[in-house]
């Protein structure tokens, strides 16, 4: 449990109140203590009753009782400053006392607490199976226990059933447009006169099952990298996989008349990932800046990186653009206006996002004040290697 001078933790507020019970039961004690030899050492301010001794007149006597209550009177007021200074000590030490042992029983109090919690922090996507078990009598921490238990074991079943449903779909959807691409390469091959209007419409179908089987793929990228699926998880530069995406996309970018800026090397920005969706990552990101770019315009590419930290920034110009509708571009299906539309499946931008998440790292998406948009994307630096 992290604590902190700045945020009230239930720990600190249990020290405070046992604290407090203790401190006021200890003052308490000291009270009735202090009262009870308060009122057994009073001085009775009567002349004593009886005849005089010796012979003593009482006006003779006078005099010595007078004498003798000052003598009572000044030692019943030593005693009461020696116990009240004594009752201030013992009060402070109390105070102090109390302290320790609220503390110390807050913390055996929320010991099953902070096991329970560092038990849940550890448990993930990945490893859904594991329980707390906390064992103990049935009490209220072991019903807690048992019913996050009960949780996680509904969340298992409901991710195993997502990843049953990704893998079905990925055979199952791909078979039919496999199937259907071979009819129509059939229908248009067969020998003989095939008519212009057949062939046009083959071409269109071609280009519908090419979106829908991008779609797909979006989707089974998105779906694996929320669940938390990295294949061939590696050490690699991140700056190779820019240079790779940006020399396959050349011909794009040439026919737009696109200029890249580009101040990266092949060997910076290392991180720890999966070269398969670090690429994909990539790919979308270059895709969107030359999609959604002007024939004549600019891309600039960077990377940076701090130790712990790398950071893919990719600014491209444009129109200035609603910061808020930026925001959501992270987003599955979204777009900016109908000028951003294209030929896409509205994925790109939140596959990055989901990409970068299972990373470790997060998408930060901005409108540039002078018009265009600003994408970065940070990623965890892995300790011991060199950024």
């Amino acid at each position: 449990m992290r604590l902190g001078l700045s945020r009230r933790t239930v720990r600190s507020r249990f020290t405070a109140l046992y604290g407090a019970v203790f401190l006021l039961s200890g003052a308490g004690l000291l009270t009735i203590v202090a009262v009870v030899v308060s009122g057994g050492t009073r001085v009775s301010e009567s002349a004593p009753a009886g005849p005089p001794a010796n012979g003593q007149t009482p006006e003779n006597a006078l005099p010595r009782i007078h004498q003798l209550q000052d003598q009572l009177a000044q030692a019943h007021a030593n005693q009461s400053r020696q116990l009240l200074i004594a009752s201030l000590i013992a009060l402070g030490v109390m105070a102090v006392v109390s302290v320790v042992l609220g503390h110390l029983i807050a913390g055996r109090v929320l010991r099953p607490l902070r096991t329970m919690t560092a038990a849940t922090r550890r448990i993930s996507a990945d490893n859904l199976h594991e329980r707390l078990a906390v064992p103990g009598p049935a009490d209220e921490v072991k019903d807690l226990a048992d019913t996050i238990d009960e949780l996680l074991e509904r969340l298992e079943h409901a991710f195993d059933a997502q990843r049953r449903f990704v893998a079905n779909a990925s055979h199952e959807l791909r078979t039919p447009l496999a199937t259907m691409r071979a009819s129509l390469d059939v229908a248009v091959g067969k020998p003989g006169h095939v008519p212009a209007q057949t062939t046009a419409l083959a071409g269109r179908l071609r280009a519908e099952l090419d979106q829908v089987d991008e779609l797909l793929d979006g989707f089974l990228v998105l779906a694996r990298t929320r669940h938390g699926e990295l294949p061939d998880r590696t050490p690699l530069s991140l700056g190779s996989v820019v240079s790779e995406a940006l020399s396959a996309r050349a011909t794009d970018i040439a026919a737009k008349g696109l200029t890249v800026h580009e101040t990266i090397g092949r060997d910076d920005g290392r991180v720890r990932g999966s070269r398969t969706l670090l690429r994909r990552m990539v790919d979308n990101v270059i895709d969107n800046a030359i999609a959604h770019n002007h024939d004549g315009g600019w891309i600039r590419l960077a990377l940076a990186a701090d130790g712990t930290t790398v950071r893919l920034v990719v600014d491209t110009g444009g129109p200035v653009l609603d910061a808020r509708q930026v925001a959501e571009l992270a987003q599955p299906f979204r777009r900016l206006g109908a000028d951003r539309t294209g030929t896409g499946a509205g994925l790109g931008l939140s596959i990055v996002a989901a990409v970068a998440a299972a990373h470790g790292g997060e998408l930060d998406l901005r409108a540039r004040p002078e018009g265009g948009l600003r994408v970065v994307i940070a990623l965890p630096s892995p300790v011991g290697l060199a950024s």
